[in-house]
């Protein structure tokens, strides 16, 4: 299939047989429900093809893309001409889905959060097996006390186990990007910190990351009137910075945020 990938749509197409293999080793999906977005020239899919998933989501934004699949493919899938941040990922399926995803760059970010932060009492996938601009995959898997931990790393790791695979070099893809990618996969986390609202860890990330290089005094005052109470309580330090706050101070921070607000 000789397509031109759209810059618009953030489409570099993976033509690497030695990586297209790592991933679909990532997981077990004969008879399982797999979601796969962003499916692109159908490489990767053939690949899920093979394994005999009971059946398949493609989500492709690309209406030419998609009509390229439905004639060259021919399996139980249920083609999806849809942007994928408008799809509510909770009603695709009664089952827990194996998703793939050669993310767009442009939008990968705003993807996981989307999917992480939609999360209702039930996980509704068992694996996500998503490939990721490396510096974005560097801050997802990123501890405290290190340049890269923001926001993505808190949210990412609030549910989730997160496991690397394999950096992706700028050759396994067509065209060719100017950057290394990396290969993750999430798997839900059995026990994890429960807050009342998502929006509250959201919201309170955002406030203390949108100031990252200023010490935790002024955001915490954004959040609190009593923001020197609330740090005493916690025992937090307001002559830190944002990267040098743990997960778990930030689901502390969140809940007192949640109780705020309830």
């Amino acid at each position: 299939m000789n397509i031109r990938a759209k810059k618009s749509l953030g489409q570099n197409f993976l033509i690497d047989e030695n990586i297209l293999e790592k991933i679909i080793q990532c997981s077990n999906i004969k008879d399982r429900e797999v979601l796969e977005v962003g499916p692109g020239t159908g490489n990767l899919t053939k690949k899920i093809v093979q394994q005999l998933p009971r059946k398949i989501f493609l989500i492709e934004k690309d209406t030419f893309l998609l009509n390229e699949l439905k004639s060259k493919i021919d399996y139980n899938i249920e083609f999806i001409n849809e942007d994928i941040l408008k799809i509510n990922e909770n009603k695709l399926s009664k089952d827990k889905l194996i998703v793939f995803g050669n993310l767009p760059y442009n939008i990968s970010t705003e993807i996981l959060t989307k999917w992480i932060l939609n999360i209702q009492s039930n996980f509704w996938f068992d694996k996500l097996i998503l490939m990721f601009q490396k510096e974005v995959a560097d801050r997802i898997i990123s501890h405290h006390n290190t340049s890269s931990y923001g926001r993505l790393s808190i949210i990412s790791n609030w549910k989730l186990n997160i496991e690397k695979i394999t950096d992706i070099k700028p050759s396994s893809f067509k065209p060719v990007p100017r950057i290394d990618s990396s290969l993750l996969v999430f798997t839900p986390k059995k026990n994890y910190s429960k807050i009342c609202s998502e929006k509250s860890l959201e919201k309170v990330t955002r406030i203390f990351f949108n100031q990252r290089r200023k010490k935790i005094k002024k955001p915490f005052s954004q959040l609190f009137d009593n923001f020197d109470e609330v740090a005493k309580r916690l025992n937090i330090d307001l002559n830190l910075r944002p990267q040098n706050l743990s997960f778990d101070v930030y689901l502390s921070i969140a809940k007192e945020f949640d109780i705020l607000r309830s």
